[in-house]
């Protein structure tokens, strides 16, 4: 299934700081008894598709990996501010925090760059279309585990859901 984007819900949000190094535990969150936000056992039909992933690829690699690195590793230091008392960029590859986020604020981040001066991620919305920021976001989930991936698509669902009572 793949997410058109007018489905991201493009409210501007502010990017939280997670704690670092932080990944998912074997057991993945409950979300509720007979809740419809539970995730089928692994493995889960990925919201992106095949040509979304190779043409992010190719955006990635133009205009990502400079700072994020050729696989979405991230800078080496990224968990420390430099002089200039930002982070640098981090790794998007599953080993650093983006899981945390639902698809929307990850596409707010690309198109407008880092909230309040907390990195050096300048806004992309002046170079890429909202298709290539679609597509380099399905490149780098691509690169997640199974099981990071699960426990996304969780909190995905239960960021769509939230204020629905």
């Amino acid at each position: 299934m793949k997410l058109p984007i007018a489905a991201l819900g493009l409210v501007p949000l502010a990017l939280v700081a997670c704690s670092s190094g932080e990944s998912p535990t074997k057991s993945l969150p409950s979300l509720g008894s007979g809740s419809e936000l539970a995730v089928a056992a692994l493995p889960i039909q990925r919201w992106y598709g095949t040509q979304q992933v190779l043409k992010g690829a190719r955006v990635f690699q133009e205009n990502c990996a400079v700072c994020h690195g050729t696989q979405g590793e991230g800078a080496p230091s990224w968990r420390t501010p430099g002089t200039d008392g930002k982070y640098p960029a981090p790794p998007l590859n599953g080993t650093g925090h983006a899981w945390h986020h639902p698809l929307r604020i990850l596409f707010h981040v690309v198109k407008n760059g880092s909230p309040g001066g907390q990195g050096n991620m300048p806004a992309w919305a002046e170079k890429l279309n909202d298709e290539d920021m679609i597509a380099a976001i399905a490149w780098f989930q691509s690169k997640w585990s199974e099981e990071i991936y699960v426990v996304w698509t969780q909190r995905e669902l239960a960021s769509r859901n939230e204020g629905e009572d």
